[in-house]
């Protein structure tokens, strides 16, 4: 081995190694750099953070965000081992913060320490999805509306509930322009404003899985961006005639609907509890809903008949016993109008 190969051009020193020792070589190459400045790209709306070109949710604050941020100005070159960063931010003002860093590794199996300073900067920008929906953009209405009847208060606010369930999934799950830009009560039913056509199919597909019915979609152009047409479409959801719970009369009969299937409404007999099936022609009108009833209290009951204080007139009416309810004196029972009649449902 020659005498060049056992000392270290540089410094004079014996090494194991051709050329620069190890300390000479560490002190002779930039083992990292540090950028002058990070930026911050935040929507002063909802807080979403913009990454190159891209926003995403988040809800981790400024002094979360700010030494992860740090960290990103640091760049390492591919011999370090073990890198380590030790950040301390210092705000200079609402827009501005200093963060100091103290940054370790192992290069050339030699510890190594140094120290570098970035400056963050606090942007506010407005994101795509809160400057659409500033802006009034929508790519469609679900429009919520029953067959030959107004929804009731309990299916619109199902409607209403079963939006913002869809909404929410669909932003967790990275849809951020799926968003419900208004929800409008009108005298036919409600009307739901979506930012994107996929929301309101699965809107329209819900409340019918859920509600009963059937919807149809109607689209509309409204104009051409990079040679694609651009449409709106109106989902127009029909609720069936009967939502269920409705007591409904059939032949002198009074059914409590459990759900409509295309033009049968399965429902139980409220005089016997047995389940029936039957065409929605045959209904001939309804009662009401079961789940806004009266409570009344029962007088007296036998095999055959109970006498029910009727809470309006405080008047004792009877009506025939009900084979599968178990009622006696002193209960307290839910009841439906029918006329001057009363209706036992619960």
């Amino acid at each position: 081995m020659s005498i060049r190969s056992n000392f270290c051009p540089k410094c004079g020193k014996p090494t194991d190694e051709t050329g620069l020792c190890v300390t000479c070589r560490i002190g002779s190459v930039p083992w990292f750099t540090c950028d002058n400045r990070v930026r911050h790209t935040e929507c002063p709306s909802c807080g979403a953070v913009k990454q190159v070109n891209t926003w995403t949710d988040s809800e981790k604050s400024r002094d979360e965000i700010a030494p992860e941020l740090a960290k990103t100005a640091v760049h390492f070159i591919e011999d370090v081992k073990k890198p380590s960063i030790e950040v301390t931010v210092e705000d200079l003002t609402v827009n501005r913060s200093r963060a100091t860093m103290t940054v370790r590794g192992m290069l050339y199996k030699k510890p190594v320490e140094g120290t570098c300073t970035t400056e963050i900067i606090w942007q506010k920008e407005q994101c795509d999805r809160c400057n659409r929906i500033s802006g009034s953009y929508y790519e469609g209405v679900v429009q919520v509306r029953a067959e030959g009847r107004i929804p009731g208060n309990y299916e619109t606010q199902m409607a209403g509930s079963i939006a913002q369930e869809v909404e929410d999934s669909l932003q967790a799950g990275g849809e951020r322009l799926s968003f419900i830009s208004d929800v409008t009560p009108s005298k036919d039913g409600i009307d739901i404003t979506v930012g994107s056509q996929h929301i309101g199919l699965q809107i329209s597909q819900r409340i019918v899985a859920q509600l009963g019915g059937r919807y149809t979609t109607h689209p509309k152009l409204v104009g051409e961006k990079n040679g694609r047409q651009l449409f709106r479409i109106t989902y127009s959801v029909r609720l069936p005639r009967f939502q269920k719970y409705d007591v409904v009369k059939v032949k002198n009969r009074f059914l409590e609907v459990e759900r409509v299937e295309s033009h049968y409404v399965r429902a139980m007999d409220l005089h016997d509890g047995m389940p029936k099936s039957i065409r929605d022609d045959d209904v001939e009108r309804i009662v009401g809903n079961a789940r806004t009833p009266e409570t009344a209290l029962v007088a007296y009951a036998d095999k055959t008949t109970i006498g029910i204080m009727d809470p309006v007139t405080q008047k004792t009416k009877e009506i025939r016993a009900i084979p599968w309810m178990t009622v006696r004196a002193g209960d307290h029972v839910s009841i439906l109008r029918n006329g001057d009649d009363l209706i036992i449902i619960r």
